[in-house]
């Protein structure tokens, strides 16, 4: 690339970071706890949801509700969504508390997989809402993937998330 070009490139992206007004959509795969946190914080806040779920709605409990405006990948199995969810947002943030495991895990690994950014916030430490928001404005992200244990491997999670997700979301500096 030529010098003129890197630097259009670079004043292109502060431009853009300048610009960044918050998120425009959240994604996530309609599990229980934080899945549904994001989509039901999206849904209160007005602002855009959607993302992919297995074949079937498949959901710890039951069927993924109407609701959640998700596509059904052609697969039952929760990788394959969890996959489509990271590759099409432009960053993940994946809430869980004290250790990553399991769907988060994955998610985590998925995110580097696919070099894509991805901000873990450990519940359980008092998170900051700045660093989301700053981590937010600084990836231009528009699509938000929002991942992070089920409710019944983390009781409590979903209410948990939902609370730090209103902060973060609602409170745009």
């Amino acid at each position: 690339m030529f010098a003129a070009q890197e630097r259009f490139a670079t004043m292109s992206c502060m431009a853009q970071a300048l610009d960044y007004r918050g998120v425009d959509c959240v994604v996530s795969g309609g599990q229980t706890g934080v899945d549904r946190a994001g989509l039901d914080t999206a849904i209160l806040l007005g602002i855009r949801h959607g993302g992919w779920c297995p074949r079937g709605r498949l959901a710890e409990d039951g069927a993924v509700p109407p609701i959640y405006e998700l596509d059904e990948t052609r697969s039952a199995e929760y990788p394959v969504r969890t996959e489509q969810n990271v590759i099409d947002s432009d960053g993940t943030l994946i809430l869980y508390r004290v250790n990553l495991f399991g769907g988060s895990e994955l998610t985590h690994r998925l995110t580097r997989k696919h070099t894509r950014p991805c901000l873990l916030v450990d519940l359980e430490d008092s998170p900051d809402l700045s660093r989301s928001q700053h981590w937010l404005r600084k990836n231009a992200i528009h699509v938000l993937n929002v991942a992070g244990p089920r409710e019944s491997s983390a009781a409590g999670i979903g209410n948990q998330a939902a609370e730090y997700l209103r902060s973060v979301l609602s409170n745009w500096p």
